[in-house]
């Protein structure tokens, strides 16, 4: 397995335009957090990276959305995601779409944004799947170059463990866009097999370990031989102290 962290920035794309099927793209993830949306509250939602903004959160009920990154006046906060200059448990949820993908310190990223998140805070992710058509493709020297193939291609399983190790809960994930070329609303990416190009994580930070472990306490035990004895020395005195 290759090691999170890389010493190679990758420059995340300022448009979905900018990358191939983009709007596709845009809009299946859009599809899978529709439904979620409504039941994400609280006061403050952060929405990380160039792609971020763009992904439609009206049905959200949080009002105060607000984007952060460099070099995007779309931005309302300019600042690096490795390094937020917010204080800590002060947002209520998190949209990171696709930055993992173009981050060159993936375990740095999510501490970070797991130490801004609230207890109970909602940690939204996207990214892409190389157990699909995508990532057969990244396996094409002259394509790597390119978007989307440049970027990081992370195991479903692999942000999994990340998240556990900070406690977090998955309570939904799914794998859709099977082609990419296709439109969002057609009935071959509705359907969200496993081999979709795009991989969709709705994770909630606990503050309770999610494995608990009852503890054991330790009783003494009892040596047979130590129980008979004890047992014959009350029968003895019961038999001095009878008068009869």
């Amino acid at each position: 397995m290759k090691p999170a962290r890389i010493d190679k920035k990758i420059q995340m794309p300022v448009s979905w335009s900018d990358i191939p099927f983009g709007e596709q793209y845009r809009q299946a993830i859009e599809n899978q957090l529709s439904p979620w949306w409504p039941k994400i509250f609280g006061f403050h939602l952060l929405k990380l990276g160039h792609l971020s903004t763009e992904i439609q959160t009206e049905g959200c009920l949080i009002s105060h959305q607000f984007n952060v990154g460099t070099g995007d006046p779309r931005f309302n906060l300019i600042a690096k995601p490795e390094a937020l200059p917010l204080t800590q448990k002060s947002i209520d949820a998190c949209l990171m779409t696709h930055c993992l993908a173009y981050s060159h310190d993936p375990h740095w990223l999510l501490r970070e944004v797991d130490r801004v998140l609230i207890d109970d805070g909602w940690l939204i992710i996207s990214g892409f799947n190389p157990f699909s058509l995508l990532g057969m493709a990244k396996l094409v020297p002259v394509l790597r170059k390119r978007q989307p193939y440049c970027s990081r291609f992370f195991p479903s399983v692999r942000v999994f463990d990340w998240l556990s190790l900070l406690n977090y809960e998955v309570l939904y994930h799914r794998n859709c866009q099977i082609i990419p070329w296709l439109g969002a609303n057609r009935r071959v990416n509705k359907s969200c097999g496993g081999g979709g190009v795009l991989s969709v994580i709705v994770a909630r930070k606990r503050t309770y370990p999610l494995t608990p472990t009852p503890l054991k306490f330790k009783q003494p035990k009892v040596k047979i031989g130590t129980a008979l004895g004890t047992a014959k020395e009350i029968s003895k005195s019961m038999k001095i102290n009878d008068p009869s």
